[in-house]
């Protein structure tokens, strides 16, 4: 199975209005609402494409039962989160029917206590050898050390299970120098942790930081991967219109799972890029068209880079 972890979980709320203006009244057209937070995301793009998956991370409340229960009509996943006494948050984007621009606003997420942490690094330890790869994704709730990430790749590296890590900021500096297998940042992420607004050059620089494969994510541009094994630049064929909430949590996914089947890199990044495209077709983050997919992975442009 594949482990995701999402220490910030959260309900998502997606409302869609006709034209989103700053200080009036609005009507909604369209509700959903979904399990959310980054790793939960990825979770459901990989049951999508028929892989085992099991979540931890940290549940609370009514917003926490929701999450739940709404994994629950998931066959391919097994819950795992850990219960909390405080609510796990609410993300909510409002997506604009005129333009397809998203607003998003996300919660902070409870309070972690102590002896809460210390019960999720017991279940994590548990669970890590059954897991072929783990994927450490998204933000950190209140009260987890800001080093949270590093001591969870430490772990998995001790129990031989590869580790991709996601998140940004003081995290993402702390957890790159415990050496990851792979991490995936956005251009802003891998800027703020390299200095560089120059993605090779910033790639690079993540590499020799620690991070044994670093997977730039570029918007519209696709993806720059420099790895143990070469340097490639994926792009989508053509450039697609919508929600892009949640297209980086199904580039992570196509990563883990082009990872455990064992598929030349190349495959992984044509395969990320075309869950990418595909997500931003899709309503709502943690989905993917099939169809928009399929059309698309093997239009995907796959380039060595120098």
């Amino acid at each position: 199975m594949i482990l995701t972890v999402t220490l910030n979980t959260a309900l998502d709320i997606t409302y869609r209005v006709a034209a989103l203006r700053p200080h009036t009244t609005h009507r909604v057209t369209e509700v959903t609402e979904r399990p959310g937070g980054k790793g939960l995301n990825v979770a459901r793009v990989l049951a999508a494409l028929g892989h085992q998956v099991t979540v931890t991370g940290f549940t609370g409340g009514a917003t926490g039962r929701a999450v739940q229960e709404q994994l629950a009509a998931v066959p391919e996943i097994v819950d795992a989160l850990v219960p909390v006494t405080g609510a796990s948050r609410r993300t909510i984007a409002i997506v604009d029917a005129q333009t397809g621009d998203t607003t998003q606003l996300n919660e902070p997420g409870p309070a972690i206590t102590p002896a809460e942490w210390s019960a999720f690094q017991e279940a994590y330890e548990d669970l890590l050898p059954s897991a072929a790869a783990v994927a450490l994704c998204g933000s950190l709730p209140p009260g987890v050390p800001v080093g949270a990430y590093a001591g969870l790749v430490r772990t998995a590296r001790a129990a031989g299970v590869p580790v991709l890590l996601d998140t940004s900021g003081e995290p993402l500096r702390r957890g790159v120098a415990a050496r990851p297998d792979i991490i995936k940042p956005n251009a802003d992420e891998l800027a703020e942790l390299t200095g560089s607004h120059e993605p090779l050059r910033a790639t690079q620089d993540a590499r020799r930081r620690g991070a044994r494969t670093v997977v730039a994510s570029l918007g519209t541009d696709g993806l720059l991967a420099v790895t143990p094994e070469g340097r490639w630049r994926a792009t989508p064929p053509t450039r697609v219109h919508g929600n892009p909430t949640g297209a980086g949590d199904s580039a992570v996914a196509g990563l883990l799972s082009g990872l455990v089947e064992n598929l030349p890199w190349p495959d992984r990044l044509a395969r990320a890029v075309a869950l990418s495209a595909a997500t931003v077709l899709a309503p709502v983050a943690g989905e993917f068209r099939r169809a928009a997919y399929e059309e698309l992975l093997p239009q995907v442009d796959m380039r060595a880079s120098a």
